[in-house]
């Protein structure tokens, strides 16, 4: 197996929410989703999607009991002033921000956002690992 992530899927129990709630963040669903089934969004390398989270457990060969399912997802920003942007958006959006933007034992800056399904996401800048050109990171 090559070392290489192509899709992540986040299971919601409401698409039409969370569908406004990611617009709301400005992504927008690639021509190839299924409005009212699916959602696609291109992410620089990776695809990154929103199903039912019924059916994304039954396809997956899970039970979902409802909780966390030990998953962070994560966006890193070029400055720590665009972390707190970034949270700030977010909670207009609708998101409950879990931990505030602050500076970190690793010299960086990050704060959390928890989406309407329950999804936390981290947002950081991290000195150690630059953003290229094109938004994708690098172990430095």
């Amino acid at each position: 197996m090559e070392q290489r992530l192509s899709l992540v899927t986040l299971g919601t129990g409401d698409l039409g929410r969370a569908e406004a709630f990611y617009r709301a963040l400005g992504w927008l669903p690639h021509p190839s989703s299924v409005p009212g089934e699916i959602l696609f969004f291109q992410t620089g390398g990776i695809v990154f999607a929103l199903w039912s989270r019924t059916q994304l457990a039954a396809d997956s060969a899970v039970t979902d009991d409802g909780g966390w399912g030990g998953v962070t997802l994560a966006h890193n920003v070029h400055t720590p002033d665009e972390v707190d942007e970034v949270l700030a958006q977010a909670a207009r959006a609708g998101a409950r921000i879990g931990r505030a933007g602050a500076p970190t034992e690793w010299g960086g800056h990050s704060g959390v956002f928890i989406d309407p399904d329950g999804h936390p996401w981290e947002v950081a800048h991290n000195p150690g690992w630059p953003l290229r050109e094109d938004g994708s990171v690098s172990l430095g």
